[in-house]
């Protein structure tokens, strides 16, 4: 595991930089191989990096001590000094200048995608948390030479290491979530079936307040964007962010790789299995109880192997159809929470109101069961990938006080919050929410709750925004979710009377006159039939 370091990039357009070196490959592939060659070399620049800056570390101390000679060398290559800091071990024959010589010169008759292959292989043998993780196809003729050889030049020209108050690994981790944000935009659906919106995280985040000795589950991990947040809340609330416990799941091999090597950047230890798998075929975490779930499902899969689970354990509430996978996934995560355990669950809007195939009894079940805590709906144009209308669901097992804790006990309550008008466009077609935004339905959720003990602003029902709304008013809507069948809107004044009643007043006003103008109408058509013309 890559801990935290010190060191800041330089002053470089990182981004900038990093997404012209994409361009390189861009059109001699596809976008699905590219990304990982680039991401691929990004990684390995910034390992290299982090061994040569801890290296450079290591022979100051050594000067200071006097050490010298065949001793000192001993020292600069002994691995412990290295992976006791949390730097991977890099050999020499895989450290960046290797590879950048060996481009340009073609080194013992090896071609580029040669010594990158061994880089990858070497730096997977001495570390066994990357084995099986890093890419190395970068020797296939798929791979153009050239414009690989341009890209290392191009990529070595970024340094992820230097003194100073900023953090390498902070830095590469930003770049890394771009590049994927900007890849996902890029290969349009496929690339979004593993990236969320870093304001919805940041949203299902603040909600749900991961804790220093949480343990905390993504089924569906995709990149682990989720994990990545988390660690940043935690870390924002003076907390230790290697003192939490993080589990995931990912059937995607591509992007379970993708997900090792990004928690790796950030120097999140997480246990996403031996290999990819399907959370649905296969539990890689049978018996593990989360405190913290968050999850982004794939919306409406229709293919999801339901028909082959039948009776399935995890099916508490219900047996999900087997052409849509919704309640399969907030099932599966319900079973997975511990006695005090929440979750936030991205789903599409029609999970909140669907009634065919036992959809609306499972919803029922799990609402009397009082497992559903809060429920959102999100302003739209929030993702690339999809313009399906989504919502968040937050489940949690236990809306008593919990003793000390003397949080407000909302038991057979839940809370809506109809965020669709929040949001702003950060080009024509996307939206995100801001930090403002963010804070706001945190706070709301959070003084509902009782968990936000330092404003003095109690919980009220907000006309427009949010309602707490008891079990007896959700039975009286069929159990439907949506929160703007409990959101209502203010009733603003119009010549001093309600809105409502103005309304009423002005419809009946209007049916009226035209009766009038019906009866009128009629009296006109027959004085004109006494006309002799």
């Amino acid at each position: 595991m890559v801990r935290r370091s010190t060191a800041p990039a330089k002053p470089a357009d990182f981004k900038a930089t990093l997404w012209k070196a994409a361009d390189k490959l861009r059109g001699s592939m596809d976008s699905a191989e590219y990304k990982h060659i680039v991401l691929g070399l990004v990684f390995l620049k910034y390992v290299s990096d982090a061994f040569t800056e801890r290296r450079e570390a290591i022979a100051a101390e050594l000067a200071e001590e006097g050490i010298t000679g065949e001793r000192a060398e001993r020292l600069l290559e002994d691995r412990d000094e290295y992976t006791g800091e949390g730097v991977f071990w890099v050999r020499p024959d895989a450290r960046w200048e290797t590879i950048s010589a060996g481009a340009k010169s073609a080194a013992g008759g090896r071609t580029v995608g040669e010594l990158i292959d061994a880089a990858m292989l070497a730096i997977e043998s001495e570390n066994p948390e990357l084995r099986g993780v890093l890419p190395h196809f970068f020797n296939r003729s798929s791979v153009d030479e050239r414009r690989l050889g341009e890209l290392v030049d191009l990529i070595g020209r970024i340094g992820f290491g230097g003194g100073g108050s900023r953090r390498a690994r902070d830095i590469l981790g930003e770049v890394y979530e771009y590049f994927l944000g900007m890849f996902a935009a890029a290969e349009g659906r496929r690339g979004g079936e593993y990236f969320t919106p870093k304001s919805v995280v940041r949203l299902l985040v603040e909600v749900l307040e991961p804790q220093q000795g949480d343990r905390v589950y993504d089924p569906c991990c995709g990149s682990g964007g989720m994990f990545v947040q988390a660690e940043k809340f935690i870390e924002s609330h003076g907390g230790n962010p290697f003192k939490i416990s993080v589990y995931g799941q990912e059937m995607a091999q591509t992007t379970w790789r993708l997900a090792k090597m990004n928690l790796a950047i950030h120097g999140i230890g997480a246990d996403l299995g031996p290999k990819w798998e399907d959370t649905f075929r296969q539990d890689l975490h049978p018996d593990r109880l989360a405190d913290v779930i968050m999850a982004n499902p794939p919306f409406n899969i229709s293919d999801w192997g339901g028909d082959r689970l039948g009776m399935d354990g995890r099916w508490q509430f219900g047996v999900p159809p087997a052409g849509n996978a919704n309640f399969a996934w907030l099932q599966h995560i319900a079973s997975k929470l511990s006695p005090r355990g929440s979750a936030g669950v991205v789903l599409a809007n029609g999970s909140m109101s669907s009634k065919q195939s036992g959809e609306g009894d499972i919803r029922r079940n799990m609402v009397t069961a009082d497992l559903v805590a809060c429920m959102v709906a999100l302003p739209p144009q929030l993702f690339r990938h999809t313009q399906i209308p989504a919502c968040l669901w937050f489940l949690t097992r236990d809306k008593t006080q919990q003793g000390a804790k003397r949080l407000h006990d909302r038991r057979n309550q839940i809370l809506f919050i109809d965020a669709r008008e929040l949001g702003v466009m950060t080009n024509r077609t996307l939206r995100e929410l801001t930090d403002e935004e963010i804070t706001r339905i945190g706070d709301t959720y959070h003084r509902w709750r009782g968990t936000d003990k330092t404003s003095l602003k109690k919980y009220a029902d907000e006309p427009g925004f949010c309602y707490s709304a008891t079990l007896d008013e959700i039975k009286q809507n069929d159990f439907v979710l949506t929160p703007s069948r409990y959101v209502r809107e203010i009733d603003a004044l119009v010549d001093g009377a309600p809105i409502n009643e103005r309304v009423n007043k002005l419809t009946k006003e209007l049916l009226y006159l035209l009766d009038q103008a019906r009866s009128l109408d009629d009296r006109i058509r027959l004085e004109l039939g006494k006309v002799d013309v």
